[in-house]
């Protein structure tokens, strides 16, 4: 990067970024369509498991572990920072790569669901308690069926997220990789998924990452990627907070 540029703001040099065109090819429409495609089956395979019988793959951590409803608000968390490759990640072939990867996890998940069904029971309504983060616990209980447990996309996603994320920059790579391990710790207090899920679930996304992009060269990504990423991390845990204060704010008036 030329002295020039290097002098600029991040803020400057983060409206360049998002100015760039981003990639629209076919290299990168069809695993992106194809992991559409896969997507809206989760809710599918899961109607479809109720009539089957289903296993509890519970271990002894599973049953002494309580739920602790203050940990939804990083559950919930994936919900936008899945997303974050999305922004960062914007070089072609990094792109087409990470969704292949994306898409893989869904292919393995979805055949672990119909060959495996799972169910984990909701926790009694005295366990939850009372307050906003069990109004907010209930809540995620009526969006997320307790079906198609093993292995826990909710934590493979995270983890890939994490994964691609540190090929654009090391420090990203890291605190990514923090969040991620504190939402499979959320899954577990939640109790949205067995001990056995989390483990599966990091394990694929460790697979999904040799397969497509552990021979991806950091080299290929530009340097005004990697100085803007401080500023786009910083929109994101914005908007998850902001979300919270709507959310807390619903609670207060309902």
């Amino acid at each position: 990067m030329s002295a020039p540029a290097a002098s600029r703001s991040r803020w400057s040099l983060t409206k360049e970024l998002f100015a760039r065109p981003y990639p629209t090819s076919a290299a990168v429409l069809v695993p992106a369509s194809v992991f559409a495609l896969l997507v809206p089956g989760y809710l599918v395979i899961g109607a479809y498991a109720r009539d089957r019988m289903l296993h509890v793959p519970a271990l002894a951590p599973d049953r002494a572990l309580p739920v602790l409803p203050l940990w939804t608000l990083v559950y919930g968390s994936l919900y936008f920072a899945v997303f974050l490759p999305l922004v960062v990640v914007r070089h072609e072939e990094h792109i087409r790569r990470t969704l292949w990867a994306y898409a893989l996890l869904w292919i393995v998940g979805s055949v672990c669901w119909l060959s495996y069904p799972t169910i984990l029971p909701r926790p009694s309504p005295a366990a939850i308690g009372e307050g906003f983060c069990a109004w907010a616990l209930r809540i995620a209980y009526t969006w997320d069926a307790p079906y198609n447990c093993f292995p826990s996309l909710h934590v493979a996603q995270a983890f890939l997220a994490a994964f691609t994320c540190q090929l654009v920059s090391r420090r990203l790579g890291l605190a990514t990789i923090v969040w991620a391990s504190l939402v499979a710790v959320s899954t577990l207090f939640t109790k949205q998924h067995y001990v056995v899920d989390v483990i599966a679930g990091i394990l694929l996304a460790g697979a999904a990452y040799l397969v497509f992009l552990r021979g991806y060269s950091r080299t290929a990504i530009p340097q005004l990627d990697e100085r803007v990423v401080p500023v786009v991390v910083l929109g994101f845990v914005g908007i998850h907070a902001l979300t919270i204060a709507g959310f807390w704010m619903a609670y207060l008036i309902r």
